[in-house]
């Protein structure tokens, strides 16, 4: 079932987006070679707990998990394109890292995620981020009253298509709120024009993942968690969370 959102119940996930937007910034300002995972975790972890929030995703069991998530953000790296767990891996030159952040404040949700590189970065991880940050956008934009949900997944699946990129298979975007996942899901590919109805006070988390080989396919780690590229090639996934007005889209996960 589809939860709307009042404009009052915006606002305070406008103050549960702020706390992630903050944790991601802190975080991307200590990214440097020879800094562990865990570290950015315990950043993460400090700057929700001191804005009076809860991490989301500390505990959080969906179905598919075989064991409860153990971190407070997910750190997935070069070929893992999400759900990765923080842990001593030590981030080297070049690498690029996709770090998600959810938090929740006086019992509301707010999720987004980043993707950078370590030190130097190729043309190609650069070109990757961007297509994924334009992919972002693009699906922010198409968030429009009495537009349809497939209209979303339309704008995000053409820019990784056209670029050659491989989009992740059943995972995507969703609802967010009073859960960390709500109705609808959302997929980062689909067709203008199919799909629910977008409503005043929809609120959605959007995020494209793309992968450099072009292959959609994925493989899970071990741990349950973590999903990789077949291929070996990297992934970059980036988020906002994002209220459907009508005045348009509103991006929630801005510090």
């Amino acid at each position: 079932m589809v939860e709307l959102k009042t404009p009052g119940e915006l606002e305070a996930m406008r103050e549960a987006g702020r706390v992630v937007a903050r944790a991601l910034a802190a975080v991307r300002q200590h990214v440097q070679p020879g800094v562990h995972l865990l570290e950015l975790d315990a950043i993460a972890h400090t700057m929700i707990r001191d804005a009076g929030a809860q991490p989301s995703f500390l505990g959080y069991r969906p179905h598919f998990a075989p064991t409860p998530f153990p971190g407070s953000i997910c750190t997935s790296v070069n070929d893992v394109i999400v759900h990765g767990i923080p842990d001593r891996y030590q981030l080297a030159e070049g690498d690029l890292l996709s770090v998600d952040c959810g938090a929740v404040l006086d019992g509301w949700h707010g999720d987004a995620a980043i993707s950078l590189v370590v030190g130097e970065a190729s043309p190609g991880d650069l070109e990757l981020i961007d297509h994924t940050t334009r992919a972002l956008e693009a699906g922010i934009l198409a968030a429009r009253t009495d537009g349809r949900l497939g209209d979303i997944s339309a704008a995000i699946g053409a820019i990784g298509r056209k670029a050659g990129y491989g989009i992740l298979r059943d995972f995507g975007g969703h609802g967010v709120g009073r859960a960390l996942h709500e109705a609808p899901h959302l997929p980062n590919d689909g067709t203008r024009g199919h799909g629910p109805l977008l409503r005043p006070g929809l609120v959605l988390a959007i995020e494209p993942m793309f992968s450099a080989g072009g292959s959609p396919d994925h493989r899970a780690d071990t741990d349950g968690w973590a999903l990789r590229t077949t291929d070996g090639s990297r992934a970059a996934h980036v988020e906002h969370t994002v209220a459907v007005t009508e005045e348009g889209p509103v991006i929630l996960t801005l510090p």
